[in-house]
């Protein structure tokens, strides 16, 4: 069972230290004397990946479901802990569970950050911290395109159908997918990176917003976000390009292909645009009839900017939006909870599920008044099966219990209560920022207790890999033979 996990696990591994080498030469290039401390983390990441890849290689077409969730789980660890490399050579924090912390937060496209000052950080530590976001990015993308249909977490087998054309081996699947997201994921990046430069930012902070926003994580380089520039163009782009990657990446390759038609893939993408206007809708004429902002053209700006950020799980923001009063911080929790499409850069519990847990409410309304009636669960006309509702509806209940579980878990250690919910809340449906004080989108994660930050971090690798991934690997019955 191990050695496909472990080569699998090296060529990840060798990804990140390439990644590494990369950032070394950018080092190389504006600060010629600590080049070298991202060149030693390149080559001892690079001397684990290339050991795990040689000394493990096989040739196979077919992954196990018992290897899927390994290697699910033991490659998003063993990349968050050699990401911490840079941090702690570079002298930037003083700890491991620091390092760690932010590490995972890039990794898994979270954007909760434990510095206060990302301003003064060295510029190849800020570009550390935005590739991490576009890795994170990708492997998300490919692993809930590829992995979790074959897994079936969470409803999400029924999506093998769209792939129904390519051969029912794993590793070739896996390959098909990978190129074609690749392609469209990398062509985002560049328009974005592009854009963003044309608009204003030097090129040094459209590539880390760039990597930022496609990815959906929420890294920036600048203490007050996208509110620094003050710019309606930038947020206007950054818009433009979150709702992209909120949307599902097969959805474009279909596009790419001339093979669009219509699927669950495309009912999930007229409902999320659905939601986020009806949402940006709302947010402005609270912000103009509460008096909280009198132009309703600036209402309309910030609301559209913070209400796409938080429900695509990017994080990024214009403006300190816990002064807009409690209503807003209660509405930011709720769209923070719905997510973007399933097998996008997005986290949280994403549209899909929720047209599922919508449609099933449906169907018992209608039964509890005429028990004998046939009604078919369906989403638009397409008929779903017993076992995708099934896994939707222990994924979701799984979710809110594992926070329920998690938030009762850091106010034993002190935390507060509604800053304890703020902050799992932000962490395992990763947005990042909380909706308390101090953990916003003016605030950081310094102040928790090491502890606490490394059960933060495993709620961010829960919210990324869907839960269920990652606790079916600590189950007595997965390890029985």
């Amino acid at each position: 069972m191990w050695q496909l996990v472990l080569m699998i696990n090296g060529y990840f591994i060798s990804v990140i230290g390439c990644a590494m080498f990369a950032v070394a030469g950018y080092d190389m290039y504006v600060n010629a004397t600590s080049w070298s401390l991202f060149l030693n983390s390149a080559l001892f990441t690079l001397f684990i990946g290339l050991s795990l890849f040689l000394s493990n290689r096989t040739s196979t077409n077919s992954i196990s479901m018992r290897q899927g969730y390994l290697l699910t789980t033991t490659s998003w660890f063993s990349i968050g802990v050699l990401a911490t490399l840079p941090f702690m050579l570079y002298g930037c924090v003083s700890s491991f569970h620091d390092a760690f912390f932010e590490a995972i937060s890039g990794i898994t496209g979270t954007g909760a950050t434990i510095f206060s000052d990302v301003e003064s950080l060295p510029k190849p530590i800020l570009l550390w911290r935005s590739v991490l976001n576009m890795i994170g990015g990708i492997g998300v993308v490919v692993f809930a395109s590829a992995l979790l249909p074959f897994l079936g977490i969470g409803g999400m087998q029924i999506f093998q159908r769209e792939n129904s054309d390519i051969n029912d081996k794993f590793m070739p699947k896996f390959r098909y997918i990978a190129k074609r997201i690749i392609f469209v994921y990398v062509f985002f990046l560049l328009c974005c990176i592009t854009c963003l430069y044309f608009a204003g930012m030097n090129m040094f902070d459209a590539v880390n917003h760039g990597f930022s926003t496609v990815a959906t994580a929420g890294f920036s380089t600048k203490n007050s976000s996208i509110g620094y520039y003050n710019s309606p163009l930038i947020e206007t782009i950054i818009i433009f390009f979150m709702l992209l990657s909120a949307l599902p990446m097969t959805f474009f390759v279909m596009l790419v292909q001339n093979k669009f038609k219509h699927s669950l893939r495309t009912v999930q993408v007229l409902a999320f645009l659905k939601i986020v206007f009806i949402s940006v809708l709302v947010m402005t004429l609270w912000l103009r009839l509460s008096g909280k902002i009198d132009d309703i053209l600036q209402a309309f700006r910030y609301a559209a900017f913070n209400v796409v950020s938080i429900m695509t799980t990017t994080g990024l923001s214009s403006t300190d939006y816990l002064s807009w009063g409690a209503f807003a911080v209660a509405a930011f929790t709720i769209i923070g909870l719905i997510g973007g499409c399933s097998g996008s850069t997005t986290g949280s519990i994403k549209i899909f599920r929720w047209q599922v847990i919508t449609a099933f409410l449906r169907q018992t309304l209608a039964l509890a008044v005429a028990p004998r009636r046939m009604v078919p669960l369906k989403i638009k006309q397409f008929v779903l099966g017993n076992e995708v509702v099934v896994s939707v509806l222990i994924f979701t209940t799984l979710f809110f219990l594992v926070a329920a579980f998690l938030i009762l878990l850091l106010t034993l250690c002190g935390v507060d209560a509604f800053t304890a919910f703020a902050a799992v809340m932000g962490c395992i449906t990763n947005v990042g920022p909380g909706v308390a004080d101090g953990i916003g989108p003016s605030g950081n994660f310094v102040m928790f207790s090491p502890f606490v930050k490394y059960v933060l971090a495993f709620a961010m690798l829960l919210g990324r890999l869907e839960i269920l991934t990652v606790l079916v690997v600590f189950t007595r019955s997965f390890w029985r033979k």
